[in-house]
């Protein structure tokens, strides 16, 4: 399990990510990135695994999966982004991946979107 800092936790957090953020996508996973800035905090991970995965067995795994390979994450590539907000959504393939595609895939996906976050400037917002 992550550390609760880790987490994305709220809807507006992920709404935000999923909006605003650079988005990389492989056959198992889309990854989404948003880096506000380096003194955001932590960098916050959060997943999403819709029952088109497969059912509650078949998601729960895919889950612990993914969370095992970002905890790997975490300490390497993930480190050199601080106060970047991270959502993983697993696709219907992932049900089925064994751990290296999935891996493999989320290493990549995370990789590229960081990547593009990095490049991208925050929008500017109306209020």
């Amino acid at each position: 399990m992550l550390p609760r800092e880790r987490r994305v936790r709220t809807p507006a957090d992920f709404t935000q990510t999923l909006r605003s953020g650079a988005r990389a996508g492989r056959r198992n996973v889309v990854v989404s990135a948003h880096s506000p800035g380096p003194d955001a905090g932590p960098v916050r991970v959060g997943f999403i695994v819709s029952k088109a995965v497969g059912n509650a067995v078949v998601r729960n795994r895919v889950k612990r999966r993914l969370r095992a390979a970002v905890a790997e994450q975490l300490a390497g590539p993930l480190a050199g982004h601080p106060g970047a907000t991270v959502v993983v959504r697993a696709l219907p393939p992932s049900g089925t991946a064994d751990w290296d595609a999935l891996r493999g895939d989320l290493d990549s996906a995370l990789s590229s979107a960081l990547r593009k976050a990095r490049g991208r400037r925050p929008r500017e917002t109306d209020s």
